[in-house]
């Protein structure tokens, strides 16, 4: 099966990305997972000033997968442009970046966008607006207030010319209504979606068992979250969806481009399996062997409309996808 594909004005080698938040800037990775075999990542998410990020401990797992609260720790606006840019000017070349951005108010998405535009080594941003863990900011995130999506996306979209990714909830319920308001506003695609606000709490005490108290959940559990808003969203736009959420092998990947997204992320698998990405670019081109499709680019929203796909126009949702198992799921559950 061809994997190349098209999408944001260029051509992707494949469509398996990194996730941001778990693959650094790329140089954290570049010891245990060849970067430029893959389509692209996307990097730690950027705010203006340097974030230590939440208390620890950062990371919980469970069952269906993992818990976090990092809180968007990484290195500010000013070393992004002198230490890290550079290293991925100077060594990816066939993979694509997108620099992630995140701003505590409107205003600070402009001023990370006017910050970052003239440098290279990228090629454009995803708009973080979706984060539960950031602390700083307080109350809901951006992604839940619909005129917020559209102050922020429009004016990123008038501060630059490059690719603009807008990031969404999953716990947003009018998924469809928000993707609207962002393909509206100027975005070129959509991530689809962030983590799942959660809380894990010690048996012994009750106590959370993260230094911050709630977290985002992510891993197999957030899968069947992640297919219903890229179903959702791709009822209420044309723009191309990355779909992000549960990914741990090649048929995850596969139920996403059934669903309608172009690009798929991965993230907590990486921390199961470093190499799960590369794994998936190759069973990806097993599956379509096996199954005799010829290209990604055949299975996008390749799936006829069916009366299930009426209900999901007229109710805004989707039903999930049917579970399956698979060796790393199973890896979760010990």
């Amino acid at each position: 099966m061809r994997l190349d594909t098209e999408v944001l004005g260029v051509r992707f080698q494949n469509p398996v990305l990194l996730a941001a938040g778990t693959c650094g800037f790329g140089l954290e990775l570049r010891e245990v997972v060849d970067l430029e075999a893959l389509g692209g990542f996307v990097t730690k998410s950027v705010t203006l000033e340097p974030r230590a990020g939440n208390a620890a401990p950062r990371v919980a797992e469970f069952g269906g997968g993992m818990l976090n609260s990092i809180g968007l720790a990484n290195p500010g606006l000013a070393r992004t442009k002198s230490d890290k840019l550079p290293w991925i000017r100077d060594n990816i070349s066939h993979a694509h970046v997108l620099v992630s951005i995140a701003g505590h108010s409107v205003e600070e998405f402009y001023q990370l966008i006017e910050g970052l535009d003239t440098e290279d080594g990228f090629l454009g941003f995803e708009i973080n607006l979706s984060c539960p863990n950031d602390a700083r900011r307080g109350g809901p995130p951006f992604a839940l207030d619909p005129d917020a999506v559209s102050d922020i996306v429009s004016g990123c979209r008038a501060r630059t010319q490059r690719p603009l990714v807008a990031k969404l909830a999953p716990n947003d319920a009018d998924i469809a209504g928000t993707a609207k308001r962002a393909t509206e506003a100027g975005a070129d695609a959509l991530s689809l979606v962030n983590t799942l606000p959660g809380v894990l709490l010690a048996d012994s005490t009750g106590d959370p068992e993260l230094g911050a108290g709630d977290g985002g959940i992510s891993g197999p559990a957030l899968r069947p979250v992640g297919l219903r808003a890229v179903r959702a969203a791709r009822v209420a736009t044309t723009l191309p969806i990355l779909g992000v959420g549960g990914i741990l092998a090649a048929e995850d990947a596969v139920a996403y481009a059934h669903a309608g997204a172009s690009l798929v992320q991965m993230g907590t698998a990486s921390f199961a399996a470093p190499r799960a990405a590369s794994k998936v670019v190759v069973g990806l081109r097993r599956w379509g062997r096996d199954k005799g499709v010829a290209s990604w680019e055949d299975l996008v929203g390749a799936r006829s409309e069916t009366a299930d796909d009426e209900r999901v126009r007229s109710q805004g949702g989707a039903a999930p996808a049917p579970a399956r198992d698979s060796e790393q799921e199973r890896a979760w559950q010990k």
